[in-house]
């Protein structure tokens, strides 16, 4: 892989966009990727190859606790290691916040997503049913945990 992940910032929102609508059913608006933005509890990743945007990360962070909001890799630019490197980067950001645990949702027939997620060591913990919509599916709520701790 030969892109570069850095922190997205507001000249990225087009490409964003673009990116949102080539990947989901239901893209996000470019105001609710502009409110993603890094800031004190937003890391907004993405990773970048000859000045073209090929996939972002998003996480929210409250108190010790990080939501991973968004993968997204352009079709084009899967199978290349891209959604790997911007889930570790994630989450070695998300160990210097010192967070306890980072989760997400993927829809039960990502089997890839599933995969990737799986092999960086989230954890499946439960199922929200009905989660997503265009196509009605359950998601696999996957969580990352940073410390031992049977509580959580």
């Amino acid at each position: 892989m030969d892109c570069q992940i850095r922190d997205a910032v507001s000249d990225d929102l087009d490409a964003l966009k673009c990116l949102e609508e080539a990947c989901f059913s239901l893209p996000w608006t470019r105001e609710q990727l502009q409110s993603e933005l890094p800031d004190e509890r937003h890391e907004f990743l993405v990773a970048e190859e000859n000045g073209k945007v090929l996939g972002y990360i998003g996480m929210m962070t409250v108190l010790d606790e990080g939501y991973i909001s968004n993968v997204a890799v352009a079709p084009d630019a899967r199978r290349r290691g891209i959604g790997r490197a911007l889930v570790r980067e994630m989450l070695g950001r998300a160990a210097r916040r010192e967070l306890a645990f980072v989760t997400l949702e993927v829809r039960e027939h990502n089997e890839s997503a599933i995969a990737l997620y799986a092999g960086e060591g989230f954890l499946p913990v439960g199922v929200r049913r009905g989660y997503y919509e265009k196509p009605k599916e359950d998601a696999i709520l996957m969580t990352y945990l940073f410390i031992e701790d049977e509580d959580i």
